[in-house]
């Protein structure tokens, strides 16, 4: 088995980007989520609000390395780069989810964006598996935690329309 040289720059680089969606939507989470959030009425099967942050911080560390290892293919070839900007114009979608749901209090507004999101998960995890298909298989958990967090601002804006 070929063993690779991890780029530390790179890893470190590539969880920092995609850590930066989770600032930039936490900025708007924050105070709805103990003002706003709590008054809505959310369906049996809502988490408590404390697992949120252990998944998402997992989720964002798994999707930086993921993106390090199609990075590590070579940025000069066309996919790579083209999947590297697919990855953060998904990144400017999944931060704009908590914006729109969380710091506009838009639940049909969050429903629409985390459905883009959805769409560009799949295609990202497409194109990961093209370029390197361990990248494509740590985005599946993102996958399966957005689909239920689709669902789930689905049921919240049903009960709260």
């Amino acid at each position: 088995m070929k063993r690779t040289r991890i780029d530390w720059i790179k890893l470190l680089g590539a969880i920092s980007l995609s850590s930066l969606a989770a600032v930039l939507g936490s900025t708007a989470t924050v105070s709805s989520v103990t003002s706003w959030y709590p008054t809505l009425n959310k369906p049996w099967f809502s988490p408590p609000n404390w697992i949120f942050g252990p998944v998402w911080t997992l989720l964002y560390i798994m999707m930086g390395i993921a993106l390090y290892l199609v990075w590590e293919k070579g940025y000069t070839k066309k996919n790579v780069r083209f999947a590297f900007w697919l990855f953060v114009v998904h990144l400017g979608f999944n931060a704009a989810w908590s914006i729109v749901f969380f710091g506009l209090q838009s639940l049909l507004g969050g429903l629409v964006i985390i459905l883009i999101l959805w769409t560009l998960i799949v295609a990202l995890i497409r194109k990961f598996y093209r370029i390197a298909r361990t990248a494509a298989y740590l985005l599946v958990p993102y996958l399966a935690w957005v689909s239920f967090a689709t669902v789930l601002n689905c049921a919240v804006w049903l009960l709260n329309r």
